[in-house]
């Protein structure tokens, strides 16, 4: 029986808070069905695992204002998901990814939580061609799940280069992540919080996962660069502050009066320094915190298209 003909309700009354929610046995939803979360799965001749064939997101749903829940820009993430899955030649089904987040909040009883999909290649060969291979599709949910956990940031930048668009599209490819948690490793043993990473010609990109914005004169810019993954969060962010997207120089950063970074799980982060040089109190930034968290709540109707009910 599939998720449609068979839908989770979702409990009336006052929701669960997240210990409530995680008390209960964790579902995940895998080639559809719900099983439980500690189910072994995934064979260990699993290409992704070797390889990192897969595709990934990074999703948020929230808690609204009318006591509901929804998910902040679902169609938009899952589209972005089947970009990549295209490159991969995995047939990715939007309609049926997007039962299966609802199904599994439900299922978990989850409001505010962060959602991660997942498709990749199985078994059926160990060499480097995919076409053979089972495909693979899987959603959990986790009630908490805060890259850079909200607090004032300490960057570095990175001595590591962005994969180049020309190399490895900008999209959530599960091997193309190493490069990330190549530059987050660096960073830490370097006392820093998180890497910057920038281009050859001194431009720079972006955060390992988070984008970057910058404020001069109280005029917001958004970090442009064909290497940085066209964050749903940015896109969002640049809606909200008609901040101009464009490319910024290493120098020109430094010299910013605040910088911020955002991405769905980072959602709006200020960054207190870069490479030693301390920024002002990120005001421009912490408004923009709170105009995305009216959004994502649904207290501003504006953008109530940009929710998905559980």
């Amino acid at each position: 029986m599939s998720l449609t003909d068979a839908p989770v309700a979702m409990p009336t009354g006052t929701a669960p808070s997240n210990d409530e929610a995680n008390a209960i046995t964790a579902k995940i939803w895998f080639d559809g069905q719900l099983i439980d979360a500690d189910s072994p799965r995934a064979p260990l001749t699993t290409h992704a695992m070797h390889y990192g064939s897969g595709v990934f997101e990074g999703i948020r749903s929230y808690a609204t204002v009318d006591g509901g829940a929804a998910v902040f820009r679902l169609p938009e993430h899952l589209a972005r998901m089947r970009a990549g899955a295209d490159l991969l030649g995995i047939d990715f089904d939007i309609a049926q990814a997007t039962s299966a987040t609802l199904a599994v909040l439900r299922a978990n009883r989850h409001r505010d939580a962060y959602i991660r999909p997942l498709t990749w290649c199985g078994t059926g060969s160990i060499g480097l061609d995919v076409a053979p291979l089972s495909k693979h599709l899987m959603v959990a949910t986790f009630a908490i799940g805060v890259h850079l956990a909200g607090g004032r940031v300490k960057l570095g930048v990175s001595s590591w280069r962005r994969n180049p668009a020309t190399s490895l599209p900008p999209l959530k490819l599960c091997g193309a992540y190493v490069n990330s948690i190549l530059a987050k490793h660096e960073a830490m043993a370097r006392g820093f919080d998180e890497a910057l990473f920038v281009d050859a010609q001194g431009d720079v990109v972006e955060c390992t996962g988070a984008n970057v914005f910058m404020v001069r004169d109280d005029r917001v810019v958004a970090v442009d660069h064909p290497d940085a993954l066209p964050g749903i969060t940015r896109d969002s962010l640049i809606a909200l502050t008609g901040a101009q997207s464009r490319t910024v120089s290493l120098e020109e950063l430094r010299d910013a009066d605040e910088v911020f970074v955002c991405g769905t799980a980072a959602e709006v982060t200020p960054i207190d320094s870069l490479d030693g040089r301390t920024y002002a109190d990120s005001d421009v930034g912490r408004e923009a915190a709170r105009l995305y968290r009216r959004v994502v709540t649904g207290a501003d109707a504006r953008y109530r298209d940009w929710l998905t009910d559980v």
